[in-house]
């Protein structure tokens, strides 16, 4: 998959549909957020056209219709934005970002076990 752009709050949503099932036409994705957001459809028609020119999305003509599906991984994404939530928030502070967000979770057996795996994980490998 493509370099990651950075997409704004409304394009993620566009994206988040295009992650869970794609290829999908315009108007496909006019219904499913439709549903969640009350969007004008030229409003995501405007939206897939940013995201095609930031290269986050690509499209295939079908007819006379567009197929469009995402050219960037969801992780992808998720990595650029956690670390531009941290560098605003946190001053880039990874641990201390980390303590809040354990802190204000609600966190199952199953995911706390598996944060301590990865934090043991971590203490073994040599600090830079």
């Amino acid at each position: 998959m493509a370099k990651s752009p950075s997409i704004s709050d409304a394009e993620w949503e566009v994206m988040s549909v295009l992650w869970q099932r794609s290829p999908l036409m315009a108007a496909e994705v006019v219904e499913a957020l439709a549903g969640r957001r009350g969007w004008n459809p030229r409003t995501i028609k405007t939206l897939l056209n940013r995201l095609v020119k930031k290269r986050a999305v690509d499209f295939t003509a079908q007819g006379n219709r567009y197929l469009y599906r995402p050219r960037v991984a969801r992780e992808a994404c998720v990595r650029i934005e956690s670390r531009s939530f941290t560098d605003r928030v946190f001053g880039g502070a990874s641990g201390p970002m980390l303590v809040h967000m354990v802190r204000q979770a609600d966190l199952s057996a199953d995911e706390i076990e598996s944060l301590k795996a990865i934090l043991k994980g971590k203490s073994g490998k040599t600090q830079r």
